[in-house]
């Protein structure tokens, strides 16, 4: 299903309001002068709510490699990421939420 593209500027959190930003970004393809996000960023969590052992698993730290990415659409070689993406938080486990992105592209 089509969707509009991840880029540095989108607002990304973990289930635990932590906000992430990404690490890792595509230095050749921009949208609206900012670099879109590939299937290998990884972002660093930071602000996490979740509780530290024993009464949780701990804060979450960073997102693991993305499960789901666009279908159709590369850049560099690699599927870009967009607003459905799915990834996990390490070392929690919990899903990410993508709370808003760029409004010019979209991908498939």
């Amino acid at each position: 299903m089509p969707g509009f593209i991840l880029d540095v500027g989108s607002t990304i959190q973990c289930i635990h309001a932590g906000q992430a930003k990404p690490i890792i970004s595509n230095p050749r393809v921009k949208i609206e002068g900012r670099r879109i996000l590939t299937q290998v960023c990884i972002c660093r969590i930071t602000g996490c709510s979740n509780p530290p052992p024993p009464a949780g698993l701990g804060p979450c730290v960073t997102t693991a490699p993305w499960i789901t990415t666009a279908a159709r659409v590369t850049a560099s070689g690699m599927p870009v990421l967009l607003r459905d993406s799915q990834t996990l938080c390490i070392p929690t486990g919990t899903n990410i939420l993508i709370q808003s992105t760029q409004t010019r592209v979209k991908g498939m």
